[in-house]
């Protein structure tokens, strides 16, 4: 091989040969240092709790501040670990086989895998405009620019159905609340008092149009399942909301509608194309139901909301005056729920 052969190749794989040095060097280093981070977090005999499994549960923790993790972790772990000594012992005793047990995880699978779908379908909502976010805005004054802080009280009696119009008769002749209760008293109506404070976003929207209307001292009477329900509004207060502070609630709410559009629009068309022959009694109620609607009891999940936090609970008492009963539009559970702004 002359010479000029020997140089050419030569420069062909020196750059290789460099190269496969470097890998080789960089191989040869601390190892401890290359090797990656252990995701156990805990053994417990023969098995292993995982940082994965911690990450988890400490993903359903709504709120944890950034320097409550590490504390949180060490709980959760702790937990995990107790969880994990109690399974050991329970498969060795094969509770893991027992019916009851295997039927309660397989309803537990099919919940999550049909919420995880739903919530799958329902991440093709599409998000709001700032025209729309804006137009809502416009179209809920009572929500926003109008917006009032109630002091309600609620009085819920128990009464049959034909006595509903000698209790709104002595509401309206009432002078004021004190005057209604003794009247209850006097007639032995059993009743029980609560009062709370609540923000126009607290109260459900099919009802909020009609709290907006009435005045402080006005009572409404209202049909609930044990007999009825008397609302004062004892006091409200004026406490507008700007476009801009509202912009993420309303966009999360239309958001949240959509979604839930989507989730029931879904279900609907799957329900449709499916063949579903009800068995037995399960039949008969099936025949005797409305159709195009599903037997009672029936029920398909939805992309939860985040629900209305719950007022505090006190007897009835200051008096004031209460206005001859009013049609307002609301329900016996309208006072207890909320919007799901959040």
């Amino acid at each position: 091989m002359n010479q000029t052969k020997f140089d050419t190749r030569a420069r062909r794989w020196i750059p290789l040969t460099a190269l496969a040095a470097a890998l080789l060097l960089a191989g040869c280093g601390d190892k401890k240092e290359d090797k990656p981070a252990s995701q156990t977090a805990v053994k417990v005999n023969k098995d292993e709790i995982t940082v994965h499994q911690i990450n988890f549960v400490l993903q359903q923790q709504r709120g944890l501040k950034p320097e409550q993790t590490d504390a949180a972790s060490r709980q959760i772990l702790e937990r995990l670990i107790d969880q994990e000594v109690a399974l050991q012992r329970a498969e060795e005793q094969k509770i893991d086989r027992d019916p009851r047990v295997v039927q309660a995880v397989e309803a537990a699978r099919r919940e999550i895998v049909a919420r995880a779908y739903l919530e799958k379908v329902g991440e093709n909502a599409p998000r709001p405009t700032p025209d729309e976010i804006r137009k809502y805005y416009e179209e809920k004054p009572a929500l926003f620019s109008e917006r009032r802080v109630y002091s309600i009280q609620e009085i819920a009696i128990e009464a049959k159905p034909e006595q509903q119009a000698e209790l709104r008769d002595a509401l309206a002749a009432a002078k004021n609340i004190d005057e209604f209760i003794g009247y209850l008293r006097a007639k032995e109506f059993r009743f029980t008092g609560n009062q709370a404070v609540r923000a126009a976003e607290q109260l459900p929207l099919s009802s909020l149009e009609s709290f907006a209307k009435m005045k402080d001292g006005q009572a409404a009477l209202v049909p609930a399942p044990t007999g009825v329900q008397v609302i004062v509004l004892a006091g409200s207060r004026s406490q507008p909301v700007t476009e801009e502070q509202a912009r993420p609630a309303i966009e999360q709410f239309i958001l949240n509608e959509r979604k839930r559009k989507l989730v029931e629009d879904d279900i609907k068309a799957l329900r449709a194309a499916a063949k579903i022959e009800y068995v037995g009694k399960f039949a008969e109620a099936a025949a005797s139901a409305p159709a195009g609607t599903a037997p009672a009891g029936s029920t398909a999940a939805a992309v939860p909301g985040a629900p209305a936090a719950s007022a505090g609970v006190a007897p009835a008492a200051a008096a004031t005056p209460a206005a001859p009963a009013a049609s307002t539009g609301l329900s016996s559970a309208d006072i207890s729920k909320g919007m799901g702004l959040k």
